[in-house]
């Protein structure tokens, strides 16, 4: 058995402390453990699954990003929480439609987490946000405020200012304190 065959056999192990040690030298292997990867990610044990998509949050790779967006997908809402996570690390504009389709998800953690790797993409996660707040469901709209807030796009100001008047106070409180970070309505005073 080989090194990579080895290392992908502790991420399958059903042991954490293994695991987690091997997806920390997983990466030096490069791209050629993507293949093992793959099958983990196609593993009838959503344990398995997990561990790959946590495999996958540390590997810079081109595909990496793709991969991830395939484990949003899984059945396990855990497998598909570890894939939002990673994406924060591995950030990709083409993730954002996947992502953006689970600030409605019943699991508020998922949407949360999305939510962050949205924040994570930046700049070309905004338009898809906006949209959110114009015709998403209450809890999508919370999820696209807080991350607009922590995004700081000027483009997002008029969106920020009509959600001050949202029904829900959370909405508002992003929308509040993403003008307050952006500096809109401050005043400043010569002494």
């Amino acid at each position: 058995m080989d090194e990579r065959q080895a290392l992908l056999a502790d991420l399958a192990s059903g042991d954490e402390a293994r695991a987690e040690a091997a997806v920390k030298k997983l990466p030096s292997l490069g791209p050629g453990v993507l293949t093992g990867l793959r099958e983990l990610l196609s593993s009838n044990d959503s344990e398995a699954r997990w561990w790959a998509a946590r495999a996958l949050a540390e590997l810079d790779l081109p595909e990496t990003p793709a991969l991830l967006v395939q484990a949003l997908h899984d059945p396990d809402p855990g497998v598909r929480q570890c894939a939002a996570l990673a994406l924060r690390h591995q950030t990709s504009p083409q993730a954002v439609p996947d992502l953006i389709a689970m600030l409605s998800s019943e699991d508020r953690l998922l949407a949360l987490l999305v939510a962050d790797a949205l924040v994570a993409v930046g700049k070309d996660a905004v338009a898809a946000l906006l949209e959110i707040m114009q015709n998403g469901s209450s809890a999508a709209r919370l999820e696209a405020a807080r991350a607009l807030a922590l995004i700081g796009e000027p483009s997002s100001i008029p969106a920020l200012f009509e959600a001050l008047d949202d029904r829900s106070a959370l909405v508002t409180y992003w929308a509040e304190e993403g003008l307050s970070r952006m500096g809109v309505g401050m005043a400043f005073f010569k002494p």
